[in-house]
């Protein structure tokens, strides 16, 4: 019974120490926890081989009993026609067989004391072990409901560790970003962009000195033009270089008036 009665605490026993091993050379968390999984759910399918065994060890015991119970009936009931045989043959005046029939009701009546006997000592052992039974079932349903709040704490736990390493990697991220500054590259970059666009205005700027050399051309062009009319009115005979207020230009020539047209009064 003692032996019967420690299979769970061998069981958990087996269990904590294979947790400790875990726990001891733990590297990778969830591949841990997986095998611990996988350990305790080995366990309690040893627990239920064992508890089965003595389930049925009980029922052994207990159809034992009932085959001492029923032998202890049929042996009384052949105690009693055996009786009953006696009393009808000496009612008839044979004693002689009546005796017979009494030693045989006697032989019936020792076989049913001892299967009664037999029956009798069972029943504390088949009690006690009733109660272990169930006390296996209660601690197998225990080790089931233990069974669940690991792999409920296993997927916690592992949803934890991920969590902690995807905050690691941004941690390192951010360390690394301390170390070696991705915006220098963008900063590169940036002066690049500054020099294609210095390029391009330069471009733009050499363009539009061209277009004002142009248009500078246009106004030394028409300088020159009023030098030459003031140059043929010159050798027209004017006396002076600049033009006439008032006077207007032709299309054949020069606006300045002759001698003989100038009626200017001194």
């Amino acid at each position: 019974m003692a032996e019967k009665q420690s299979i769970l605490g061998r069981i958990a026993q087996l269990t904590r120490a294979n947790i400790n091993s875990l726990l001891d050379r733990a590297e990778d968390p969830e591949k841990m926890l997986d095998q611990l999984v996988r350990d305790y759910t080995s366990s309690i399918a040893e627990a239920e081989d064992a508890v089965a065994v003595t389930i049925g060890n009980l029922r052994l015991a207990e159809q034992d009993h009932s085959a001492d119970m029923a032998e202890a009936r049929d042996w009384g009931q052949k105690a009693l026609a055996a009786s009953s045989k006696a009393e009808e043959l000496r009612g008839s005046g044979d004693a002689g067989e009546a005796s017979r029939f009494d030693d045989l009701a006697k032989i019936a009546i020792g076989k049913q004391i001892t299967a009664e006997n037999e029956a009798k000592a069972a029943e504390p052992m088949i009690d006690s072990q009733n109660e272990v039974v169930e006390k296996l079932k209660v601690g197998l349903t225990q080790m089931r409901t233990k069974l669940d709040e690991l792999k409920s704490k296993r997927d916690q736990l592992v949803a934890r560790a991920k969590t902690a390493e995807a905050q690691a990697t941004v941690q390192g991220a951010i360390s690394s970003i301390n170390i070696m500054d991705p915006t220098s590259e963008i900063s590169r970059y940036e002066e690049q962009v500054r020099r294609e666009e210095a390029r391009v205005a330069g471009h733009a700027e050499l363009q539009g000195a061209s277009l004002e050399s142009q248009f500078a051309e246009l106004e030394d062009y028409g300088r020159n033009a009023e030098i030459e009319a003031r140059l043929a009115a010159l050798k027209g005979g004017g006396t002076s270089a600049a033009p006439q207020l008032g006077a207007t230009a032709t299309d054949e020539g020069s606006a300045v008036p002759t001698p003989d047209e100038d009626k200017t009064t001194y």
